[in-house]
């Protein structure tokens, strides 16, 4: 952990994704108000899920809105039940930061926004 951020700022701008409890762009916008909010996110995803955790860090990538600060793989224990041997898993963290360009970006999707999705002249 970095010197000056307490364990609890950490776990605000973390993400723990879920392989089939919401959508792909549920993600995607979560991430891009926490990047709003804290500069970071953390995208956290266990087992299934890792590939989902790579597909949103890659959207937003690709398209301008964040920068990838570090990846860490690992693998972590896992119990069904307190009593049960415990089960390897592999996990993955992605802390991704504001692009250069972030704030254009979303002022850009309001406009969009506000204008009318979809509304394209003949």
């Amino acid at each position: 952990m970095e010197k000056g951020i307490t364990a609890e700022e950490v776990k605000k701008n973390r993400i723990q994704v879920s392989n089939s409890k919401k959508s792909l762009f549920f993600y995607v916008n979560l991430s891009k108000r926490y990047l709003q909010q804290y500069n970071e996110v953390e995208l956290s995803g266990l087992g299934m899920a890792i590939s989902t955790v790579v597909s949103i860090a890659e959207i937003l990538k690709n398209n301008g809105f964040a920068v990838e600060k570090k990846i860490r793989t690992l693998t972590v224990d896992m119990r069904d039940d307190p009593g049960a041997r415990p089960l390897p898993k592999a996990k993955i963290e992605i802390l991704l930061g504001k692009s250069a360009n972030f704030d254009e970006l979303m002022a850009a999707e309001e406009d969009q926004k506000e204008t009318g999705e979809g509304d394209e002249p003949n």
